[in-house]
């Protein structure tokens, strides 16, 4: 269920209204076929306010569809700091969907939602919504919201960022309702982060540094974080990370886009533990990146699926 769920999502990217990149025929799939290796679906949003849909497949190279338009003109120009990922949900009769994502804009933090036609990039202009919920996010890196369901009933959800020196958490309510700030300091050294698992009582990150460390941050509901060294160096070079686990049971897919050259990298991880932490490195994904903020593209529906990377 879960493999075949997520390749129906990804399956979406290669739908009409492609560029001009190819997939390699090593990563082929259909929205029913089960495969042997993890899956993430990408969103990568331009300075331009334009939504990219790509599929990218955990082989050895690793393999990506075809790129494909998710949206034209959404966000202002040249205002996109960071986003979060993408959640969606298929209309009644399974004719569209509808999208939701936080970004920040300037110094501005907005919810962004509008609804597709379809499901690539045939967006309705009249539905495209941007609903502003506060200022003073001018030095945010990252930023990323998270739910809890137990079975079909929402236990949590919560919003993360890193401000300047910190990790701040909010509870969220209707989507643009915040409250029950925590503020967690001493986070300087974090490049970026990316969220790996979600239960009842925490959601982890995979963050790297400035120097080039890479460690897990456990954020509980109650305490202090519970920061893990994964690896000590050679991180660095990474301004995004974006991680899924949907198709991957116990492994979680991470990729990893150096902005400087435009070049995105592919790793498989197992279950996280520390410095024991098995991670494949899969190699250069056959694509150049040169947009803005990437995303996890995830389906965000009341049978909504945790991340379980650790």
């Amino acid at each position: 269920m879960r493999r075949k769920r997520a390749a129906g999502l990804l399956g979406l990217a290669m739908a009409a209204g492609a560029l001009v990149q190819a997939a390699p025929a090593t990563a082929a799939t259909t929205d029913t076929a089960e495969v042997p290796f993890c899956q993430m679906a990408l969103g990568s949003t331009t300075s331009g306010g334009d939504l990219i849909l790509r599929g990218l497949y955990g082989v050895t190279p690793p393999g990506a569809s075809p790129s494909s338009w998710g949206g034209k003109d959404l966000l202002p120009d040249n205002q996109l700091r960071v986003a979060s990922g993408i959640g969606t949900q298929t209309n009644a009769e399974r004719t569209g969907e509808s999208r939701r994502q936080y970004v920040v804009l300037g110094s501005t933090l907005n919810l962004l939602t509008y609804t597709v036609n379809g499901f690539a990039g045939e967006v309705d202009p009249a539905t495209v919504k941007r609903f502003p919920i506060g200022g003073g996010w001018g030095d945010v890196r990252y930023l990323e919201s998270s739910r809890f369901n137990r079975d079909t009933t929402l236990i949590r959800q919560n919003m993360y960022a890193v401000l300047g020196d910190n990790i701040v958490r909010w509870n969220i309510g209707e989507g643009t309702s915040f409250s029950r700030k925590t503020t967690y300091a001493g986070y300087s050294a974090v490049k970026t982060m990316t969220l790996i698992s979600q239960t009842a009582t925490y959601d982890t990150f995979l963050a790297n540094t400035r120097a080039g460390a890479l460690y897990t941050i456990r954020i509980p509901l109650t305490g202090q974080p519970v920061v893990k060294v994964v690896r000590r160096s050679t991180w660095q070079g990474f301004e995004a990370l974006v991680a899924d686990g949907i198709t991957c049971g116990n492994k979680t897919i991470v990729l990893g886009v150096d902005k400087e050259t435009g070049t995105p990298y592919l790793y498989e991880f197992g279950h996280a533990n520390g410095t024991a932490t098995v991670i494949k490195a899969l190699g250069k994904v056959p694509r150049t990146f040169n947009e803005a903020a990437y995303s996890r593209r995830f389906e965000d529906n009341q049978e909504y699926e945790q991340l379980f990377g650790e």
